[in-house]
């Protein structure tokens, strides 16, 4: 087991890696911007190193930096948490040539899987279900005019190299290709350094599941049953739930087989996600494979009693899995709320500054996860994400129950948070019936594409 790991990231998700390290008694040292000195992951941690000024670009996006940190710290291993440089290739190679172990899947599966249009060619050869679509990357405006016609309207355009929700458009029409193609490869190029794209079929009112897996480097594959995503703004998620209300156990279990199989094809090691689109047959078609822990992972975590993170730790050690297929059960419901320094009454405008109060609630099955406290600053310049809100009960009603019980107890002043929002959400007949798909936000609650 490793004596110190470097947690390459900030807020909540640096803090819970921590926490996991403690728990396992390895120390850890962490970085942070100069924006962050004062934040409550540099004071958990045993030790902390500036790695640069206040914009990502420079600070936690900087490899050399981040490499050095782990060197004069002497860390054995680094944890890159989500975001950043967590599905970062080239990244992962670095640590790997300074002897630094990289507690994520292997360089070239991180390579593989970013690049979405290879891993739709490499799940359709294993015999992954995949959304139709285009069989290569597309860089020409003619060769996508053509694919949309093979595929029919809607289509939608994604980046290549994607993630996030950036680089995706919409298509209903073939008067419409033209601008949204142009737009989408302008934001791939912007956002990723890749103007790539490729097209999928627009399927109408889908809603987004997703299976976690654990794969160590004995050969042991496990998955720990799905998540529902599909309340989105713009392709962000907001709230997830596990299990889906609509996911029987013959179609968990085919899930969770496909998921398997699509970490079996590419070799992978670690924790990582592999998601799908689920349509009104509850047929499902893989969409994308995250290389990384996600935001949510507390619901399955909530849901089975796997410690997601600390598997991530152990496996990276080169210890096996503490779990097996069988010995996985999935009890109750569990639910999480991303809780956002950002106004939704302003289209989720962000909403910096100092928080003068945090208070937070107590009571069973209630976890909060959290990168913030009363008097943290909250920054411009990152994620708006400052905590997130899980719950758990017997059955799904009671879930809600709690969670709203949990968000009326949650003070947070100084800053606007999108909590009033969530409790729209949780009290909306809809919601409380299952009834949901990715446009949930839209066709349910109002919610228009620009706020």
């Amino acid at each position: 087991m490793f004596n110190k790991i470097l947690v390459a990231n900030r807020g909540e998700i640096a803090c819970r890696v921590i926490q996991a390290c403690r728990e396992l008694k390895i120390k850890t040292a962490t970085i942070y911007s100069e924006a962050d000195r004062e934040s409550l992951h540099v004071a958990l941690a045993d030790e902390a190193v500036c790695v640069g000024p206040a914009p990502n670009k420079d600070s936690y996006l900087n490899v050399a930096n981040i490499i050095s940190a782990a060197v004069i710290t002497e860390a054995q291993a680094i944890h890159p948490g989500y975001g950043n440089l967590s599905e970062n290739p080239d990244f992962a190679e670095a640590c790997e040539a300074c002897n630094i172990t990289f507690i994520g899947p292997p360089a070239d599966v991180i390579a593989q899987m970013g690049d979405k249009a290879k891993a739709r060619r490499i799940m359709r050869e294993a015999g992954v279900p995949v959304v139709p679509g285009s069989a290569n990357g597309v860089t020409d405006l003619t060769a996508a005019r053509q694919i949309a016609d093979q595929l029919g309207y809607p289509v939608m355009i994604k980046a290549s190299a994607g993630g996030g929700g950036r680089g995706i458009r919409v298509i209903h029409n073939a008067e419409q290709m033209r601008e949204a193609f142009e737009q989408a490869q302008a934001e791939a190029n912007s956002s990723f350094g890749d103007g790539e794209v490729y097209l999928e079929k627009y399927l109408e009112e889908p809603r987004h599941v997703e299976v976690q897996i654990l794969a160590d480097n004995h050969g042991n594959i496990v998955h720990l049953g799905e998540r529902e995503c599909s309340i989105q703004y713009r392709h962000q998620k907001l709230l997830e739930e596990s299990p889906s209300a609509v996911v029987s156990g013959s179609v968990r279990r085919r899930l969770g087989e496909a998921a398997v199989k699509a970490a079996e094809a590419v070799g992978y090691r670690n924790a990582g996600t592999v998601e799908f689109l689920l349509d009104e047959r509850r047929r499902f078609y893989f969409i994308e494979m995250n290389t990384r822990i996600q935001v949510e992972h507390p619901v399955t975590e909530m849901l089975t009693g796997v410690d997601i993170v600390r598997e991530q730790i152990q496996i990276a050690a080169g210890e096996p899995l503490s779990c097996e297929q069988g010995q996985i059960w999935f009890n109750g419901h569990a639910l999480e709320c991303r809780i956002l320094a950002a106004d939704p009454d302003r289209g989720f405008a962000p909403s910096p500054g100092t928080i003068s109060r945090w208070q937070t609630p107590v009571g069973p099955g209630v976890r909060i996860d959290s990168g913030v406290t009363t008097d943290s600053v909250v920054p411009s310049h990152y994620d708006p994400m400052i905590a997130k809100v899980i719950c758990w009960d017997q059955t799904r009603q009671k879930t809600i129950a709690r969670m709203e019980g949990a968000l009326q107890s949650l003070v947070v002043e100084g800053i606007r948070t999108n909590i009033p929002y969530h409790l729209r959400i949780l009290g909306n007949a809809y919601f409380r019936q299952g009834d949901i798909d990715t446009h949930f936000l839209e066709r349910r609650m109002g919610l228009s594409e620009g706020g």
